[in-house]
């Protein structure tokens, strides 16, 4: 049985002490735009006036997904995944360059590539399976191993050091667009047409005979009611991975970092299950996919940056963590008007 205790942020008198504290900040009101809101909710999830961050784990989660071994679903062969696994063990991928570039510790978690991997540092081994199943014909993971792939999930952000304050995610599993784009679909209620996008570059018939088998595979498997048999249904393993690992982060009272459109669609899961799970998430850019869109608005978040990103691995989140320190540090060590002697606006 998954259990998870975690503790709504919703704290009427420390916000209102945050908020006074920002707006004492030597600036007129409002000046610092969404690094304030960002502050704002970075003290509410650890509980002080003054947060830091200081001590960050990106994690990747890598997995294939059965519907790739029939052509239409991507533009690239499922062999993609485990030689970019290879490239991120390797330091050659754009999340390995960004994590390098601000500090950030990275870690590839293999949830169930369809390839054996020498053990190596860096390289975490918590491959449920070698890849979900097709799930044109059959359910993706079942409910087993959909269970599993949560609890995994969980486990290891359990395990991460206790000084850990800020979780970024990401993923790699070519075809996992796809399986979002089922997840969205179910979670949200919102047509697949609006949703479907060109993942890894499908053309306009790539895209029109994804979307076709896309809706074959909800004709087979439905809209289940319940969140764990729609990850069950349509999910991968390292998506399953991602919604537990968030569960987890946010019973820690960690900053969560999200990523794009697959780990959106990890949230909308992670959500569904407990609802909560989202006071502890900073989203860090709002993807080119058409269906990363519709998840932030029915998710009620604002994405800190635009740049037309679609590429995953958690590159967003990398590019975005300098942001999220920087409205730390402000409301930690901006001078108030009174202590530097400044006159306040009215």
């Amino acid at each position: 049985m998954l259990e998870f205790s975690i503790t709504p942020t919703h704290d009427p008198d420390l916000a209102a002490r945050l908020q006074r504290a920002i707006d004492d900040k030597t600036k007129p009101r409002g000046a610092l735009g969404r690094l304030e809101t960002t502050a704002l909710c970075m003290g509410l999830i650890q509980r002080r006036l003054d947060p830091r961050q200081e001590h960050p784990q990106a994690l990747v989660f890598a997995a294939d997904h059965g519907a790739t071994r029939r052509p239409g679903i991507s533009a690239f062969p499922r062999e993609v995944t485990w030689q970019m696994v290879e490239n991120f063990l390797a330091g050659g991928a754009a999340i390995n360059v960004f994590c390098r570039q601000h500090g950030i510790p990275l870690a590839v978690v293999d949830a169930g590539v369809d390839h054996v991997f020498a053990p190596r540092p860096g390289l975490i081994d918590a491959k449920l399976a070698f890849g979900s199943n097709d799930y044109l014909q059959a359910p993706a993971l079942g409910r087993k191993l959909a269970v599993r792939s949560l609890a995994t999930g969980a486990e290891l952000v359990r395990r991460l050091p206790p000084e850990t304050d800020c979780l970024l995610l990401g993923e790699m599993g070519i075809g996992n667009t796809a399986s979002a784009t089922l997840l969205t679909h179910c979670f949200t209620g919102a047509p697949l047409e609006a949703i479907t996008g060109r993942g890894t570059g499908l053309d306009d018939e790539g895209l029109a005979t994804k979307r076709r088998l896309l809706e074959t595979a909800l004709v087979r498997g439905g809209v289940p009611a319940n969140p764990i048999d729609v990850l069950a249904e349509y999910g991968g393993l390292e998506i399953g991975q991602i919604a537990g690992a968030m569960l987890a982060a946010a019973e820690r009272r960690l900053v969560i970092l999200v990523d794009g459109f697959i780990v959106t669609a990890a949230l909308l899961v992670a959500h569904a299950l407990e609802p909560a799970v989202l006071d502890y998430c900073l989203f860090s850019h709002r993807s080119q996919e058409p269906g990363h869109r519709l998840q932030l608005e029915r998710l009620g978040a604002e994405a800190l940056l635009e740049l037309d990103l679609r590429l995953g691995e958690g590159t967003g989140a990398a590019l975005a963590y300098p942001l999220i320190v920087s409205a730390a540090a402000f409301l930690r060590e901006m001078a108030s008007f009174s202590a530097a002697g400044v006159a306040s606006g009215s």
